[in-house]
């Protein structure tokens, strides 16, 4: 296995996971489980594979990807009644699963020798594309859309730190790590701290 399947298979189990979390709160049977788990867990990479044109989705060249959801969402839908809450345990959940994933889109995104703005764009779409579609499937404000939440510029900060390793070393490695640790950073932050960017506020038209 490569390092880059390895990213693409840890992020789709975390990723299948919060999106199992989901379909606990919408009170869903097993196959709407399967569902929204795999819709969560291969979205963003999906989207990815599609824009940069890859010769096939990979998890249509590894169907593994999806049992990987699977099971992912059985062992929710079986033990997520234990959780005291289900809401803060998916938002930390996805927290790491955007974290490995940003990764693995940036990681992409080198592998067929695309320039800076492109990784940062895959590493973005790769984070946050499949939370998006959870929780407009399921009814709820899309994490990204979240007033003063780091969300978007957690993945985006965390991608640029990458780039710039992979800019002035050859450890990729190091840039992945680096690009993972910054962005769960940043996410758990906004979490923990309320850390936030300032956001637009409208002002009162002149006259």
């Amino acid at each position: 296995m490569t390092l880059l399947s390895a990213l693409d298979y840890l992020s789709v189990f975390i990723f299948a996971l919060t999106g199992a979390l989901a379909a606990s709160r919408a009170q869903l049977d097993l196959v709407g489980f399967f569902f929204i788990s795999c819709l969560t867990a291969v979205g963003g990479g999906t989207i990815r594979d599609v824009l940069l044109n890859r010769d096939l989705v990979f998890w249509v060249t590894d169907p593994w990807y999806i049992a990987a959801a699977c099971v992912a969402a059985v062992l929710v839908f079986f033990l997520a009644h234990k959780l005291e809450n289900r809401r803060r345990a998916l938002d930390w959940l996805d927290a790491g699963a955007l974290a490995v994933a940003v990764s693995a889109g940036v990681g992409v995104a080198w592998s067929l020798g695309h320039g800076p703005a492109i990784v940062l764009i895959m590493g973005m779409i790769t984070g946050t594309m499949g939370g998006m579609m959870r929780d407009v499937v399921c009814n709820e404000v899309p994490l990204v859309l979240r007033k003063g939440e780091l969300y978007l510029s957690a993945a985006f900060f965390g991608a640029l730190v990458a780039q710039l390793i992979h800019l002035f070393t050859d450890y990729d490695l190091l840039a992945f790590a680096a690009c993972a640790v910054v962005t769960f950073l940043l996410r758990a932050g906004s979490l923990a701290f309320g850390w936030k960017l300032p956001i637009y506020k409208a002002r009162p038209k002149r006259h």
